[in-house]
């Protein structure tokens, strides 16, 4: 089924945080890569999810939802930064995400929810960003999460604990490695009200593969990580 068909059934708009794994896509011990992802759409059968790493038209995969659980399905269409998911369940686990999915879109209509945390991490509107080397090189990375000083990212990059690097426009240091990404702490803090202007950035590209960043390398932002 094509995203524009999807689009015209019933589903529920939600966003939902998991990870997923491609086929021959490994790490150096050989073991295969976790990424991190995010729903946009969903329904019994097939869902919007948004990536880092798009894969191809007709790849198997498995993923896991926090709300959802263990879902198997492959690929039946893709976009920029993203992938339509046909869902290969039982009937069962089909009821199963049904209730879930009804339950989750009553949740939507009371979102009042309280963050303790010291910095809260949010979601940002747009999940695709990039991520900027100290050499000057440019990766499209996908946010997880972010707040005012630092952000989680998953991305076909795996840099080590120590590598200096911008996400976006924000320059810090890879702090931890974890299942499907890393943590970035950010040399300043920001603006809470600031996170999606500086740290998301929209990405293009064919809707067959691989999405490339909007801008230019940002000279100053190499040489305050040169500093």
């Amino acid at each position: 089924m094509s995203t524009e068909r999807f689009l015209k059934q019933r589903a529920v708009n939600i966003a939902v945080n998991g990870h997923y794994t491609l086929p021959n896509w490994y790490d150096p011990q050989g073991k295969l890569r976790t990424f991190a992802c995010r729903t946009t759409r969903v329904s019994p059968y097939r869902m919007m999810v948004d990536v880092p790493v798009v894969g191809k038209v007709g790849d198997s995969l498995t993923s896991y939802f926090r709300d959802f659980g263990k879902l198997d399905g492959h690929i039946s269409d893709t976009r920029p930064g993203g992938f339509l998911l046909e869902l290969d369940v039982s009937y069962a686990t089909r009821e199963r995400l049904s209730n879930k999915l009804t339950w989750l879109e009553e949740k939507q209509k009371d979102p009042a929810i309280i963050d303790l945390r010291r910095h809260p991490r949010v979601v940002p509107a747009q999940s695709h960003s990039t991520l900027t080397l100290a050499d000057g090189a440019i990766h499209t990375c996908f946010i997880i999460d972010m707040s005012a000083t630092g952000a989680a990212v998953s991305a076909e990059l795996q840099p080590e604990i120590g590598t200096p690097l911008a996400v976006g426009t924000c320059v810090g240091r890879v702090t931890r490695i974890f299942a499907g990404g890393f943590a970035v702490k950010f040399v300043e803090k920001l603006n809470q009200n600031d996170l999606d202007r500086f740290i998301a950035r929209p990405i293009t590209g064919s809707a067959s593969g691989a999405a490339k960043a909007v801008s230019e390398p940002d000279e100053s932002l190499v040489e305050k990580m040169d500093a």
